[in-house]
């Protein structure tokens, strides 16, 4: 998902970036209760009032005043950001020193093969020194600080948030004076902590009791056969083809039924016909359009008078 190099002094080490978690929630469509269908969101431009295609859409910032600032894909582009290809180590500190409130996302890094040696020696270098190196990253168009550390046998990357973006608690309570809290209750909730400490932590202690619980009554629910068949859409004429996939089964469908409906004996007397009629009269155009459809022989034939007369007539 990302390509570029660690920075580290002069060391150069090329990397990729591959996501390091991902997330185990079952996953959900939106429905129509009575049915079972779809619930479709369509980018809808109420000023034109049509659906509009993804190459049409960009990014619009609003300005105070209301007006729209529109940036496309090439402003984007453009921007001068080092850090979309560069990961510059800038210092290196203890992880305690950073509150978790800060970390965002986390990410694997895999050396390129010529870059194996300086990638072991970082992560080793690190991993005896106890710290972390401080960094930024640009990843989907966005500038984040990160975290490179050692996880296991591999060096990740945890993007964090900036400053700015971690709010101040603002709660009435912390404006007036706290309430008095007497030396026997801080002692016995301090007893209470150590009774419920553990020397470190074990994440595969911990259970996702809710997703197992909604994975029961989905199974349930499928085992008593309760489900229903979704209906089959139907193609309007403005749906947007989204896959590669779709629009080769779309066109393979309407090349077949558009053969059915117009074979090429017909098609051949059709062109004929049309030929004809307009070297004919207004009579005589009346007289072949309330008579039967010609075949593929009759056709031929009143193609060929038709070229008679006309070498006649020259």
């Amino acid at each position: 998902m990302w390509k570029g190099t660690v920075t580290f002094g002069l060391v150069a080490i090329p990397v990729r970036l591959y996501t390091a978690t991902e997330n185990k929630s079952l996953a959900f469509h939106q429905v129509h209760v009575e049915d079972g269908s779809r619930i479709q969101h369509r980018r809808f431009c109420a000023a034109e009032d049509r659906e509009v295609p993804y190459d049409e859409i960009g990014k619009g910032y609003e300005t105070e005043d209301g007006r729209v600032v529109i940036l496309t894909d090439q402003d984007m582009a453009e921007l001068p950001l080092p850090s979309a290809h560069t990961i510059d180590v800038l210092n290196f500190i203890p992880i305690e020193s950073v509150d978790p409130i800060y970390f965002d996302k986390s990410y694997f890094l895999e050396p390129e093969k010529t870059a194996v040696k300086p990638f072991v020696m970082l992560r080793d270098a690190m991993n005896k020194s106890g710290q972390v190196a401080v960094t930024k990253i640009a990843i989907r168009q966005r500038e984040s600080l990160a975290l490179l550390r050692v996880y296991r046998d591999v060096i990740m990357i945890d993007t964090m948030l900036w400053p700015d973006e971690v709010r101040t608690p603002d709660f009435g309570f912390l404006d007036s004076d706290p309430p008095q809290v007497t030396a026997k209750e801080m002692k016995m909730a301090g007893g209470l902590i150590e009774a419920m400490s553990e020397p470190v932590f074990d994440p595969t202690e911990y259970h996702d009791d809710y997703r197992t619980a909604l994975k029961a009554v989905v199974d349930t629910k499928v085992e008593g056969h309760e489900t229903v068949e979704q209906p089959v859409e139907q193609p309007s004429d403005n749906a947007e083809v989204t896959s590669l996939l779709e629009a080769l089964t779309n066109s393979i469908e309407s090349t077949r039924a558009a053969g059915s409906r117009t074979p090429p004996s017909k098609a051949g007397s059709s062109r004929a016909r049309a030929k004809q009629s307009g070297s004919t009269t207004k009579r005589s155009t009346a007289k072949k359009s309330a008579s039967a459809p010609a075949t593929g022989r009759t056709a031929k034939a009143s193609t060929g008078g038709s070229r008679k007369r006309a070498r006649s007539q020259g």
